[in-house]
């Protein structure tokens, strides 16, 4: 089975998918966040033809644990791929992903124009990557 991990944005969403061992994250693609209607096709269209089996979304925290109002978005956003899809959802914890993404985006030589287009599915594969080293132990 595989697992897909989203990183929420404001305008872009960043997805991960995992090997079919679940032991290993690759970035996979970014989709916009609007047209809705859009962004589910093409979401259930991966969901279908990766055989995906859970979804791991992740969920921002501050630096001191609490939640914020970029949290609230996501826990929304969540509740609305569930009224959607019959699979399982988690959020994980994705706290500094996306400062991650970014320095190992520059540190491999990127230019500026192509890290905005990785970073987000960059972001997702950080997030994905510790929820999958979290339940293979």
């Amino acid at each position: 089975m595989r697992i897909l991990a989203l990183d929420h944005g404001t305008k872009r969403i960043g997805l991960a998918i995992s090997d079919e061992m679940a032991l290993i994250a690759q970035p996979l693609d970014y989709f916009l966040t609007e047209p809705r209607e859009e962004f589910l096709r093409r979401l259930k269209e991966v969901i279908d033809s990766k055989a995906v089996g859970e979804i791991v979304v992740g969920l921002p925290r501050n630096m001191d644990g609490t939640y914020g109002p970029a949290a609230e978005k996501v826990r929304e956003f969540v509740a609305a791929l569930r009224e959607v899809f019959a699979i399982p959802i988690k959020t994980w914890d994705e706290r500094l992903t996306t400062v991650q993404a970014n320095r190992s985006l520059i540190e491999s030589g990127m230019r500026r124009e192509k890290r905005r287009e990785r970073v987000d599915q960059t972001a997702a594969a950080l997030i994905l990557q510790g929820y999958l080293d979290s339940i293979s132990r």
